[in-house]
C-alpha cells in the first residue's frame, strides 16, 4: 500500500514537471518573437534584458522578502552564478545574437543546451549519466530542430558573431541547470528565482555604458507595443517561467527537463507564422514531428531500460 502511494505521488510529480517544462518552453519560444519586436522598435539588447529582469525582481521581492541572504557565502556565490549564467550572459548573448543573425539560427543553436547539459552531467555525475535511450531521443529531436530551422530554405544567412553568441548562450544555460540542481536542495524556488533576477540585473548594469537605453521608463508607456512586450517578457517569460523551471528541474532532473528545450523552435515557428506571416513548409512540419518523436522516444527507452534493469 505504501509503495503504491509512493508511486502515485511520484507519477503526479512527473506529470506536473512535464506540464511545467512545456509551459516554460512555450513562453520562451514566444519570447524570441517578442524580443525581435522590441529590437525592431529600436530598443537596445541590454535595455530589453534589464527592463524584463528588473520588473520580475521587484514583483517577486514584494511577494517574498523575509529571507534576504542565503545560508553561507558559498551558496550566495552559487546564486550569483545562477544570475550571471541564466541572466546576464544568456540573455545578453541571445539578444545580441538576434541583432546580428537570423532568429532561426539563434533558435537552433540555443536549443543545443539539452545535449550540452547531458554531456556536462555525464562528465560530472556518474549516477546521472544519460543512458542510450535518452541520447537517442535527444539526437532524433535535435534532427527535428534542424528541420524546423531550415523550414524556409537551406540557404541560411550565416553571421559567425551571431552564431557564436547563440552557442555561448546555450552553454551558459547548461551550466545554470547544473548549478540549479545543487541549490535546489537547500532553498525554495522563490528564493532562488529572486536571487537569480537580482544578480542577473546587477551583473548586466556595466553594459549600459556601452549601449545607453533608448527609452526612459516613462517613455515606455507611450508605446503600447513596447510596454506590452516588456510586460510579457518580465511577468511571463521571466517571473513565472523561472519559478516553474526551478520546480521542474527539482522534479525531473536537469537532463530530462532540458530536453523540453527542443519544443522552443516549434513554438517560435508557429508564433512567427501567425504574427509575422512566415511560411511553414513541409520540412517545418516534419521537424515538429521529429521533435515530438524524439522526446517520446527518449522517455520510452529510458523507462524500458529501467524495467529491464
Amino acid at each position: 500500500m505504501a509503495t503504491s502511494l509512493h508511486q502515485l505521488k511520484s507519477n503526479k510529480s512527473q506529470i506536473l514537471g512535464n506540464l511545467g517544462a512545456l509551459l516554460c518552453v512555450s513562453m520562451w519560444g514566444v519570447s524570441f518573437v517578442s524580443t525581435k519586436v522590441l529590437l525592431n522598435a529600436g530598443m537596445q539588447p541590454v535595455e530589453i534584458y534589464i527592463y524584463r529582469f528588473a520588473l520580475a525582481y521587484l514583483i517577486i521581492l514584494c511577494m517574498k522578502h523575509k529571507k534576504m541572504f542565503s545560508n553561507s557565502w558559498r551558496d550566495e556565490g552559487l546564486l550569483m552564478l545562477c544570475g550571471l549564467l541564466a541572466g546576464s550572459i544568456y540573455f545578453l548573448a541571445e539578444n545580441f545574437a538576434l541583432r546580428y543573425t537570423l532568429v532561426s539560427n539563434v533558435s537552433l543553436l540555443t536549443s543545443t543546451s539539452p545535449l550540452i547539459t547531458a554531456m556536462l552531467v555525464g562528465a560530472l555525475y556518474k549516477s546521472d549519466r544519460p543512458g542510450a535511450g535518452m541520447i537517442t531521443g535527444s539526437l532524433v529531436a535535435f534532427l527535428g530542430v534542424a528541420c524546423v530551422i531550415f523550414n524556409s530554405s537551406f540557404n541560411l544567412e550565416i553571421n559567425p558573431l551571431g552564431d557564436m553568441l547563440s552557442l555561448a548562450a546555450a552553454f551558459s544555460w547548461a551550466l545554470y541547470s547544473l548549478i540549479l540542481k545543487r541549490v535546489n536542495a537547500n532553498y525554495d524556488v522563490w528564493f532562488i528565482t529572486r536571487k537569480t533576477f537580482f544578480y542577473g540585473v546587477l551583473t548586466a548594469l556595466p553594459f549600459i555604458s556601452v549601449e545607453p537605453p533608448k527609452f526612459t521608463p516613462l517613455e515606455l508607456f507611450q508605446h503600447t507595443e513596447v510596454i506590452g512586450n516588456i510586460l510579457f517578457l518580465g511577468l511571463g517569460a521571466s517571473l513565472l517561467s523561472y519559478i516553474l523551471w526551478a520546480e521542474t528541474v527539482k522534479r525531473m532532473g536537469a537532463v530530462k527537463a532540458n530536453n523540453y528545450m527542443y519544443f522552443q523552435p516549434i513554438i517560435t515557428l508557429v508564433v512567427s507564422a501567425l504574427l509575422l506571416g512566415e511560411h511553414v513548409s513541409l520540412i517545418g512540419y516534419t521537424g515538429c514531428a521529429l521533435i515530438l518523436i524524439g522526446l517520446w522516444l527518449g522517455d520510452y527507452l529510458t523507462r524500458r531500460a529501467k524495467m529491464k534493469g
